[in-house]
């Protein structure tokens, strides 16, 4: 996008204000579709970092998901927990990951999260 969508900017900081710990939204970003609920940084940092410390081999990168956050002007970045990649009629992972996208890369959007049947 050449222009960031100031209603996704507003419901970003819907989130970041800690308004909404419920929004659930669909993007594409560079041509993926990431479906999910969305978290304010500073929880989806420090869900990430809880994940790595967990990790014989990754337990040392923790420490920099647990810097603080910016908080100087409107939200950049969507950030995902309980999130998928869609990819045909599956989503990866099944169980939910944790993504960060630009606003800026965002070329579509709607609300809520998509999930599959086998019917």
């Amino acid at each position: 996008m050449s222009k960031l969508d100031e209603l996704l900017v507003d419901v970003a900081a819907l989130v970041e204000s800690g308004q909404s710990d419920q929004m659930s939204l669909t993007v594409v970003i560079g041509g993926t579709v990431i479906t999910g609920r969305l978290a304010p940084e500073a929880v989806w940092r420090h869900r990430v970092s809880e994940a790595l410390a967990d990790s014989d081999r990754l337990g040392e990168s923790s420490a920099v998901f647990t810097a603080p956050t910016r908080k100087d002007g409107p939200p950049t970045h969507l950030h995902f927990h309980m999130a998928r990649v869609l990819q045909g009629t599956v989503g990866i992972p099944e169980t939910g990951g944790m993504y960060r996208g630009s606003i800026a890369d965002v070329s579509a959007w709607t609300m809520g999260d998509f999930s599959y049947s086998d019917h």
